[in-house]
């Protein structure tokens, strides 16, 4: 498989695991029935403020392998700084974080290295995030997609590879372009498994308008089928004998199938001869149908919007605000709704980690909406605007906008707005208490399990972080003493589990004793996993 070579890539390949984890701090919780309480609202609805990358990772512990649907609108690197959502690499952000991890180097980058040395650790962890049948959609134009569609190959696999999705963005020509009015954008799909499947969609009175009845088949109209195998066989090579005695001959590849199963179609009516008797015909019945496969070129903009619709929605929402100046592609909410449609369930986790204006937040209420389901989504936005715009949307949608004969009622619901907390860890790799004990402990059952940590502490056994197949953990740590595993502090163990992995700062045990007693000693913090 060729892959893509790019100076930086050394440093950035395996950089998603050496980013700091931190913390996810609560700042308020939105309800729609309730504005001014602002606790926890436990809704699964995030909005978080803060560099994607570090809130990917800050992500995993509660969300890794469980997001079913990604879509991420990254910068297209056009090379346009016109605006405050710089469409190019050479946003400040971006600057400085090459500067820490790709070093001196990153000054001899071209504007396609930098861009692909922000991409590849987020694309990392998002696929570390997606569930092993969850799908990602990623819209990019000209620019970059063909360097995407390679990274894409990379971390997600040939198999992966699903669609390139072509929506038309434009609703006009740009008559003022050099050479071709480029009127689509792409969105590259990839899944976790090579076995995904898209839902289908609903039938339209155009897709049903080519089936027919001119023989009063008694099942319905129907429309010619293929009768081509996609691939050669010996055994699908044969003549078919018309009722003229006309011998009819195999397409190239040879016919769908055996001759056995030929003739019971035959005989069961499903295919039929052609008047002259030099042809065969497939029925393909409409009562068979059931929706239809989506197509992979989205140009109609009644069904999937375009650029300037979403930019009417924005106005809509914020009349009193020039969000023109601030976003000048964004997504309409019937594309996104089109991509919920095919690749979520009611109950899926989406998340976008380029949240921009908010678009997939508000596509997923409508959806929930029309359909009674109760998918969350999770939003990731580093500039400034993510609480007055990004939130302020979510806002605005939950409880309704708009005035008069234009007033838009409200979807309802209800999310959590965070910002990125401290590192876990210091400098001097010793645990940064001030983060608080049960965040800390959280992080060492996730780093053990993989799994979320959702039983209390318990007041009889303090330092039980839970028990998962078989094995009890334990977290023996006090902020203000060292803690010492030894025979006579045992009792913080209920002999509950087959076995017992234990941290605490020392271990007077020995190792032929521990494993008498089915323990593993790990020591604070030096045995503690980064990941």
């Amino acid at each position: 498989m060729p892959t893509l070579h790019w100076i930086g890539k050394d440093k950035v390949i395996n950089h998603h695991a050496e980013v700091s984890f931190r913390v996810l701090e609560h700042k308020y919780g939105y309800r729609g029935d309730n504005p001014a309480d602002t606790s926890e609202t436990h809704s699964g609805n995030k909005i978080i403020h803060g560099d994607n990358l570090e809130a990917l990772k800050a992500l995993l512990p509660e969300y890794e392998g469980k997001i079913d649907c990604i879509y991420i609108d990254p910068p297209y690197n056009t090379g346009n700084e016109g605006w405050v959502y710089n469409d190019n690499v050479n946003d400040p952000h971006i600057r400085k974080w090459l500067g820490e991890v790709v070093g001196a180097e990153g000054e001899d980058l071209s504007r396609h290295d930098k861009w692909l040395c922000m991409m590849y650790p987020r694309l990392r962890l998002l696929h570390q995030l997606l569930s092993s049948n969850g799908v990602i959609f990623i819209s990019i134009d000209k620019n970059e997609f063909a360097n995407l569609n390679l990274i894409c190959e990379e971390i997600f696999g040939r198999n992966g590879f699903v669609a390139d999705l072509i929506w038309r963005s434009a609703d006009s020509s740009n008559h003022d372009a050099k050479q071709f009015s480029y009127d689509y954008n792409h969105t590259l799909v990839y899944s976790k498994s090579s076995g995904w499947e898209p839902n289908r969609i609903e039938r339209t009175e155009d897709n049903n308008n080519h089936y027919k009845n001119p023989d009063n088949d008694p099942k319905g109209p129907w429309c010619p089928g293929n009768l081509s195998s996609p691939n050669p066989r010996k055994n699908l090579t044969y003549d078919v004998i018309s009722p003229q005695g006309i011998a009819i001959h195999s397409p190239k590849n040879g016919w769908r199938w055996s001759w056995e199963t030929m003739k019971a179609m035959i005989d069961d009516g499903e295919v039929v001869f052609s008047e002259d008797g030099t042809r065969i015909i497939r029925k393909t019945y409409l009562c068979d149908q059931q929706g239809l496969v989506p197509s992979d070129i989205w140009w109609n903009i009644e069904d999937t919007g375009h650029n300037r619709n979403a930019k009417y929605e924005l106005k809509k929402i914020f009349s009193e605000k020039n969000t023109s100046d601030l976003f000048k592609t964004p997504k309409p909410t019937k594309f996104i709704d089109r991509i919920l449609q095919i690749a979520t369930q009611k109950d899926s986790i989406v998340l976008d980690s380029f949240a921009g204006s908010g678009t997939t937040a508000h596509a997923v209420m409508k959806k929930n909406k029309e359909d009674g389901g109760k998918r969350k989504y999770i939003l990731v936005e580093l500039m400034d605007y993510a609480e007055d715009i990004t939130a302020e949307r979510v806002r605005r949608v939950i409880k309704g906008y708009g005035e008069g004969n234009k007033n838009i009622k409200g979807l309802g619901g209800a999310f959590d707005y965070y910002e990125l907390g401290e590192p876990l860890f210091q400098t001097d790799g010793n645990l940064n208490e001030s983060v608080g004990i049960d965040k800390i402990r959280s992080y060492i059952y996730y780093t053990e399990t993989h799994e979320k940590l959702v039983c209390k502490q318990d007041t009889d056994y303090p330092y039980l972080l839970d028990y998962f197949d078989g094995t009890g953990y334990f977290f023996y740590y006090e902020p203000d003493m060292i803690t010492t595993l030894s025979h006579d502090t045992l009792n913080i163990v209920p002999k509950k589990a087959d076995h017992y992995v234990i941290y605490a700062d020392v271990c007077t045990i020995s190792k032929e004793q521990l494993a008498q007693m089915n323990i593993t000693f790990k020591k604070i913090p030096r045995d503690i996993n980064r990941f």
